[in-house]
């Protein structure tokens, strides 16, 4: 996302239904290394949209070594040895941390024109 000329991207926001689709993808898979094709196909998630996910988000997936030249994925260990539940609480508290960024992003550029406004309003 593109907000003005500062590009902000969210990894969390927005995307906690995919993130957690493919985190319990690996989870029915019993935890085995899997193409981004292979999670693709059982969670109907684009190709394209789970390979940009496991990239942007090494807190919950780390790409292994290339073996046969294909690039695969795994759970981090600290996040195979949490319940779900524990996943779940993490991807909200995280996606909340860039809300709150997203919120005072937004609130400083309102209070900026505001003192804009204050400060140009006497003149005219």
């Amino acid at each position: 996302m593109l907000l003005g000329v500062i590009p902000i991207s969210f990894r969390f926001r927005g995307k906690l239904g995919r993130l957690s689709n493919i985190y319990l993808c690996f989870l029915d898979n019993d935890g085995k290394a899997l193409h981004p094709t292979q999670i693709a196909k059982q969670t109907g998630i684009r190709f394209t949209e789970v390979s940009a996910r496991l990239e942007a988000t090494p807190e919950l997936f780390v790409r292994l070594p290339k073996r046969d030249g294909i690039t695969r994925y795994r759970l981090t260990s600290a996040t195979a040895a949490k319940e779900p539940e524990e996943v779940e609480v993490f991807l909200n508290r995280e996606a909340r941390k860039e809300s709150l960024l997203l919120w005072a992003f937004g609130t400083m550029v309102l209070l900026m024109l505001l003192i804009v406004v204050l400060l140009l309003g006497p003149a005219l």
